[in-house]
């Protein structure tokens, strides 16, 4: 018998919060499963095919290399130790060394955030030490060079929707610092589109989710200048082999990106012309108001922004659509507002008119 919900007495789920990891993140195409299935029928030389996979997928994206790793999160670990290592051997096999001091990692404290795990959990586990830079509504290039010492391993950079947006330095001021102070600058530009910009605007590291916006399996992706993607590589012989990634998931994901190269994703016109009905039947529903908005971090990306009145709470509704099966899941961030946010990329037209008979059956 094959896999399926009732095997396992698992619930469906609609996906109504984005990409997110606790979902699974994204669904796959039919490429990019027959590049996994390729890789699960065959055997490779696992070196080989880290560097042959890493040497094309630079070529795709205009960089001197890269390198598929686990996730986005293993990757901000093992870029952080890359830095402090710099190519070193002894410290691939002893990460945590007290020979090597230069481990303090400059990160905007608007930017030391919960993505799932804390910024500065990852940033340790590489055998960093967090420095903050700046305040929790401000951080300026003038911050940054503040806190550079000659303890200085590395600036770090969270381009993501959970930072703070407000009057915070772009990617290119914190490149100027880098450069001036000759301290790599790394990037994790997770969930982001656009898989040039950052490394165009100065990064030495740019670290990407294999299945968010490139819509791959589980996996991650480092790209960057050639000698630090060489020590990323070096980390498999320490924290790196805790992180590995199967043969299936590295073919996989680099058929994500030559597809995602060449399809794009949908666009936000596409968003908010599917989002004009679903919001128009939402606001047929007593107590229930809503409207299309933006990503609060810029993308082009719109949602469904509902406002919940009456005496239902925005956290009741949240509850209740995650309660049967298909569960619902929607982004929550503005609950203790009173709204919930849908975010529809991964959902289609069938699974939006369940979402309004829920909503409407709970509300009245």
């Amino acid at each position: 018998m094959t896999i399926n919900f009732d095997k396992l007495g698992l619930k469906e789920v609609i996906n109504a919060s984005g990409r997110m990891t606790i979902l699974g993140v994204s669904k796959v195409s039919e490429s990019v499963m027959a590049a996994q299935r390729f890789g699960g029928e065959h055997f490779f030389e696992m070196a080989d095919l880290s560097e042959k996979t890493g040497a094309y997928i630079a070529n795709l994206l205009d960089v001197e290399d890269a390198q598929i790793v686990s996730s986005a999160s293993a990757g901000i670990a093992q870029s952080i130790a890359a830095v402090i290592g710099q190519g070193a051997v002894y410290h691939a096999y002893h990460p945590y060394t007290e020979k090597i001091t230069k481990r303090e990692v400059i990160l905007p404290k608007g930017h030391n955030v919960d993505y799932g795990t804390p910024v500065e959990v990852m940033v340790e586990q590489g055998g960093g030490k967090v420095v903050e830079a700046g305040y929790a509504n401000v951080c300026s290039a003038e911050h940054l060079e503040m806190m550079i010492s000659e303890n200085t391993a590395a600036i770090l950079y969270i381009k993501s929707h959970h930072t703070v947006q407000k009057s915070m330095l772009s990617v290119e001021e914190a490149a100027e610092v880098a450069k001036r102070y000759h301290v790599p600058l790394i990037v994790d530009a997770a969930a982001e589109e656009d898989l040039f910009f950052y490394y165009k605007a100065g990064a030495d590291l740019v670290i990407y989710s294999g299945a968010k916006a490139i819509e791959g399996p589980s996996a991650g992706l480092v790209i960057g200048k050639k000698a630090p993607i060489e020590w990323v590589r070096l980390q498999g012989k320490g924290i790196g082999r805790a992180m590995k990634i199967g043969k299936d998931n590295i073919l996989g994901f680099t058929q994500a990106i030559e597809d995602y190269l060449t399809n794009g994703s949908e666009s936000g016109k596409s968003m908010q012309a599917r989002l004009k009905p679903f919001t128009k039947a939402i606001n047929q529903i007593n107590h229930l108001t809503a409207t299309v908005v933006q990503d609060s971090a810029g993308r082009d990306i719109y949602r469904a922004s509902v406002h919940v009145s009456g005496e239902h709470s925005a956290k009741d509704v949240i509850a209740a659509l995650k309660k049967e099966s298909p569960a619902v899941y929607t982004r929550e961030y503005q609950a203790n507002n009173g709204i919930i946010e849908f975010d529809i990329r991964s959902v289609n037209e069938e699974e939006m008119n369940k979402i309004v008979a829920r909503l409407h059956d709970i509300m009245e």
